[in-house]
């Protein structure tokens, strides 16, 4: 029997020890999820499900804190942070629940022509199948939510693989919806080896899959897929930042910070490449550096920790050979650029590194920014739509023309006006476009995602 181990990010002390499921083992939970979908008397009322919603809702606000301890000690995002997640998964519960008071159709418009006189439509909304979620390590719980209560609330059983690095978020979920009543077949967890999960991403009983992580893993599993099985893809970006001169430094650089720091730069939208006006390129240099160079960094379960460890030691000598590499190809450390043992790596602030640098090509994915100076807003629109990525992007000016300028012409799914780009509520549209993904996320555009939409036509006399 193969076993994971599951660590602290932090010190790798063992936090759980559990079992990988076996390719038969997936295989049966996909033919049990299959199976219970197909008999159309076992499925779930909206009444029924809604009930279930409410327990589970209930059940993690009153264990808030043992849920926002866990999804802390397997993921490294510092306490306060992970608590802020396990709040936002409620809410997203909640969302689920109310937006099924809107799940409707509508009226297709008969009786203009011939053909069509004597006839009603409608259409209306059923789930669409089996779902397979695939998930990312970088919010445990609150991802899980997005993949797995969606699909509950749309009326699909759901079968989560989550991230190696942090199982044990998505398990306890399940675990909650399972003791508040959702039937054992209607949501499953499987954690496995990369290899075996090819049968859950490949099985034709699967009708959609979700996948969050890498753009490289993500475009293979959509070619991978069976025919007819829908696909949603969440990846990473560059959330390109632009700074006008005009821009409010005092509302602007908090949220720099935290755009650019929250949870150690491991969010796929977080703040990494800012340009400046070069008029004011030095001063929001000192600026940024004086918000940013006492901020702790350590252990994620210290209640006072703004920066926790990255994921893995890798992620830790990868980060900073990036930044090497910048700084050897003439950009200039104003802040960080060094290691803190072999888990957490400084906040580091670069200024002008070479447009050809990893930091500058690539998704840092660590707790690095970038500063490249600019002379027109043309020019900097062009340099950050100059990567094949296309995601969450803003621009800081009090200039409403400027702003609706970068608004219209960058290279962006969403675009924040004097915000950072990691900004994020669960009912907003969330996705990314080209490399950075396909389809809408967010808890109700998943949910439609999630469901095939189904036309009646009545044909009567009397009408």
């Amino acid at each position: 029997m193969k076993e994971l181990k599951v660590t602290s990010p932090y010190d790798n002390s063992l936090i759980k020890t559990i079992k990988l499921n076996t390719m038969d083992e997936i295989k049966e939970k996909i033919d049990e999820a299959y199976s219970e979908f197909n008999n159309y008397d076992k499925r779930l009322s909206k009444v029924q499900r809604i009930e279930i919603l409410k327990k589970t809702a209930k059940y993690i606000e009153e264990n808030l804190e043992n849920i926002t301890i866990l999804c802390c000690s397997e993921g490294g995002k510092p306490y306060v942070d992970s608590k802020v997640e396990v709040q936002r998964a409620i809410n997203g519960i909640e969302l689920a629940i109310n937006a099924l008071g809107n799940f409707e159709g509508k009226e297709i418009a008969m009786g203009h022509t011939v053909s069509s006189e004597n006839r009603m439509a409608y259409t209306f909304k059923e789930p669409i199948g089996v779902v397979a979620a695939i998930s990312a390590f970088n919010h445990p719980f609150n991802l899980a939510v997005h993949q797995v209560v969606t699909a509950v609330a749309a009326g699909c059983p759901v079968i989560i693989k989550p991230a190696s690095s942090t199982p044990l978020s998505a398990i306890k979920l399940v675990e909650i919806l399972h003791k508040c009543g959702l039937p054992k077949n209607w949501a499953q967890v499987v954690v496995c080896s990369q290899e075996d999960a090819q049968i859950l991403i490949k099985s034709s009983k699967i009708s959609y899959l979700t996948f969050i992580g890498s753009a490289k893993v993500g475009w293979h599993i959509k070619n991978s897929v069976a025919p007819g099985t829908r696909v949603a893809l969440e990846h990473g970006g560059v959330a390109p930042v632009i700074v006008e001169k005009d821009a409010n430094f005092d509302e602007m650089i908090p949220a720099l910070v935290k755009g650019g720091f929250y949870h150690a730069g491991q969010v796929c939208v977080s703040v990494q490449k800012i340009y400046v006006h070069e008029d004011i390129i030095d001063e929001l240099s000192i600026a940024l550096v004086r918000a940013s160079i006492n901020l702790k960094v350590g252990n994620q379960l210290n209640k006072d920790t703004d920066i926790g460890p990255l994921i893995n030691v890798n992620e830790v000598s990868r980060v900073h050979e990036w930044v090497v590499d910048a700084q050897n190809q003439g950009g200039k450390i104003l802040l960080g650029g060094k290691k803190i043992g072999d888990t957490c790596y400084e906040p580091t602030i670069i200024l002008n590194p070479s447009d050809l640098s990893k930091v500058s090509t690539h998704e840092i994915f660590g707790p690095v920014i970038c500063l490249y100076s600019y002379k027109t807003l043309c020019e900097a629109i062009d340099r950050a739509n100059a990567l094949d990525f296309s995601f969450q992007a803003s621009i800081f000016t009090r200039n409403i023309d400027n702003a609706l300028r970068v608004v219209k012409r960058i290279n962006a799914k969403t675009v924040m006006v004097n915000d950072h780009t990691a900004f994020r509520v669960d009912w907003m549209p969330f996705g990314g476009n080209k490399l950075s993904g396909l389809g809408v996320g967010g808890i109700i555009d998943t949910m439609n995602e999630m469901s095939s939409e189904k036309l009646m036509v009545i044909k009567s006399k009397e009408l």
